[in-house]
C-alpha cells in the first residue's frame, strides 16, 4: 500500500512533463520509502529501473544489462553491453528522441563497485544533456555518501542535479493514513513504536490487537523488528557495539555529553565522534533550548529521534532473556508498565508537529518562525537546600515542553500531558508562572492533554482569555478552531 508523498509526486510530475534533462537525487535512511516513492512515480511511465548491489563491477554490469533488456529500451542487436559506458551511451542516445526515466537505486553500491561511475555520468551530462530528454534518478541510503559524494561541492556531479529529495519519516498525522478508522490513541502508540517508517507501519496494519502485533514483531526471536536496529547499525558501521551503548544510554535518559561518556565508560571525545555519526544517520539529534543560538551550545542535549530505536533500546535489551525463553506475554507486561512515561516525549513531538501544521494553515494567533523545547535556570523558583558553597539557594532548572516564537515579540507557551488523569488548573498556573521570566510582548498559552480538562482548568483558561485547551482527540480532527 502506497501512502502519502503527494508533494514529492506532484513536483516530480511537473518536472517530468518538461523536455529538459533532469537529474533528481533521492536520499534518506533505510526503509524510509525512497524506492516506493520512485516506483510510484514511474509506474505509468517508460523507465529503466536498476538496483545496484553490494558486489563487484562485473555482476553489477550484468544486473544493469538485465534491467535494460527487460525494459522496452533493450538494444535490439546487442545481447549485453560490455561496459557501463556502453550502457550509458545507449540510454542517453534513446533519450535524444523521447522522454524516459533511468533510475539507479542504491547508487553508493554501484560507486563502490565501479569508481568510474560518477566520472562517466559527469561526462555524459556535460556533453549530451542539452540534446536529450533523459530523466535520471540517483537514489541512496548512505546519507553521508549522497550528501558528500553526490551533492557535495567536491563531488564530480556537483552542480548538475536539477532536484533533490531528502525523504524523511512520516509525521504522526501522515502515519495515521496507514490506519484508517483506528482510534487515535492506538495509532499514537504504534507511531511511538514504529515511528514514521512505512516498512514498520505496514507491520501494524490489520485487525489484530496492538499487544499481539508487538509480541509478533518485537517480542519474538523470529520477529521482523526483534533485531532490526542492531542489524541496521551493522550495515552502516564497522564497530556497532560502541554505538549501541551510546544509543541505549540516551534512550534511558542520559542526554548530556558528559553523562553519556560517564555511563558508557568512553572518553568524551570518542562519544562526541560517535554522536556525530549517529546524527548523520538520522538516529540521534542534538538539541538546544529554543531560545538559544547554535553558537551557544553549552546547554545542548542529545535525543534519539527515530522512534523504533528509542523504543527498542528503552525496552528490548532488558527483556532479551525473557523473549528468548518464549515468554512474550511477560515481556509485554514490563513494557506496558513503562508506556505512559515513554509516551511523554513522543507526545511532545506529536504536539510540535500539530503546531507546525496549524502554523502552515495560519490557524494560530501569529505565524511563528521556530518552535522547540526550553530548559534552563528559573529565577522565579529556588531550591529548598542551601548552596554547598554557602552562597544562598541555587537556581532550580525549569522546563517548558514547547515554545513557539516569532522574533522577540510573540511567544506561544505549551505544556503536553500524556496521562489518564484529568488535567487540572495547576498545570496551567505553572505554565503561566514559568513564562514570566520571558520578556515577550505578546504571550499565548496552550495545553495539550490526552485526558479531559478539569472544570477549574477550563474556568481559569476562560478568565485568562489567551489560552487554548486541546485534547488529543481534538488534535486528530481537521476542524480545530483557531487558538485565541
Amino acid at each position: 500500500m502506497f501512502v502519502g508523498r503527494e508533494k514529492e509526486l506532484d513536483n516530480l510530475n511537473k518536472l517530468y512533463v518538461g523536455s529538459a534533462f533532469e537529474l533528481a537525487v533521492f536520499y534518506g535512511r533505510r526503509r524510509v520509502g525512497k524506492t516506493s516513492l520512485i516506483t510510484e512515480f514511474i509506474k505509468d511511465k517508460p523507465a529503466v529501473f536498476f538496483t545496484a548491489r553490494e558486489t563487484n563491477a562485473a555482476e553489477n554490469l550484468e544486473f544493469l544489462n538485465n534491467s535494460i533488456q527487460s525494459s522496452q529500451y533493450g538494444a535490439e542487436k546487442v545481447t549485453d553491453f560490455k561496459t557501463f559506458d556502453d550502457a550509458l551511451d545507449h540510454l542517453f542516445s534513446i533519450a535524444e528522441n523521447k522522454r524516459f526515466i533511468f533510475v539507479i537505486d542504491e547508487y553508493p553500491h554501484l560507486a563502490g563497485a565501479w569508481q568510474g561511475i560518477s566520472s562517466a555520468l559527469q561526462e555524459k551530462i556535460d556533453h549530451r544533456s542539452e540534446k536529450c530528454k533523459l530523466f535520471l534518478i540517483l537514489c541512496g541510503s548512505s546519507m553521508s555518501f549522497m550528501e558528500n559524494q553526490v551533492l557535495g561541492s567536491l563531488s564530480l556531479l556537483y552542480g548538475r542535479r536539477t532536484a533533490q529529495y531528502r525523504i524523511e519519516a512520516f509525521s504522526f498525522f501522515e502515519a495515521r493514513e496507514f490506519f484508517p478508522g483506528m482510534n487515535p490513541f492506538d495509532a499514537a502508540l504504534i507511531y511511538a513504536i514504529a515511528g514514521g517508517i512505512p516498512t514498520y507501519l505496514n507491520l501494524f496494519t490489520g485487525k489484530a490487537a496492538l499487544k499481539d502485533k508487538v509480541m509478533t514483531h518485537l517480542l519474538s526471536p523470529s520477529g521482523f523488528l526483534f533485531e532490526e536496529p542492531e542489524n541496521l547499525l551493522k550495515q552502516e558501521l564497522r564497530e556497532p557495539a560502541r554505538y549501541n551503548a551510546v544509543i541505549r544510554e540516551i534512550a534511558y535518559g542520559s542526554t548530556r555529553l558528559s553523562d553519556i561518556a560517564s555511563r558508557t565508560g568512553l572518553e568524551t571525545g570518542t562519544v562526541s565522534h560517535l554522536l556525530d555519526t549517529l546524527m548523520q544517520l538520522g538516529i540521534v539529534e542534538r538539541e538546544i533550548p529554543v531560545t538559544e543560538t547554535a553558537r551557544r551550545g553549552n546547554k545542548s542535549i542529545y535525543i534519539v529521534t527515530d522512534n523504533l530505536y528509542q523504543f527498542w533500546y528503552r525496552f528490548i535489551p532488558g527483556l532479551i532473556d525473557i523473549i528468548q525463553l518464549a515468554n512474550p506475554e511477560k515481556a509485554w507486561e514490563f513494557i506496558e508498565e513503562g508506556l505512559t512515561a515513554y509516551m511523554g516525549r513522543i507526545f511532545e513531538d506529536i504536539c510540535r508537529q500539530y503546531l507546525w501544521r496549524e502554523n502552515a494553515a495560519e490557524r494560530l494567533p501569529f505565524f511563528f518562525q521556530k518552535a522547540g523545547r526550553w530548559w534552563g535556570n528559573d529565577p522565579l523558583r529556588h531550591a529548598t537546600q542551601p548552596s554547598p558553597k554557602g552562597e544562598g539557594s541555587p537556581l532550580e532548572e525549569s522546563e517548558i515542553d514547547i515554545i513557539a516564537i516569532r522574533g522577540k515579540s510573540h511567544a506561544l507557551f505549551c505544556e503536553c500531558k500524556w496521562k489518564n488523569a484529568e488535567t487540572g488548573r495547576d498545570i496551567l498556573e505553572a505554565l503561566v508562572q514559568k513564562s514570566e521570566h520571558f520578556h515577550f510582548e505578546y504571550k499565548f498559552f496552550c495545553i495539550f492533554s490526552k485526558a479531559p480538562f478539569s472544570a477549574a482548568c477550563k474556568k481559569a483558561a476562560e478568565e485568562l482569555g489567551n489560552v487554548k485547551l486541546i485534547t488529543f482527540k481534538e488534535m486528530c480532527k481537521e476542524d480545530i478552531s483557531k487558538i485565541p
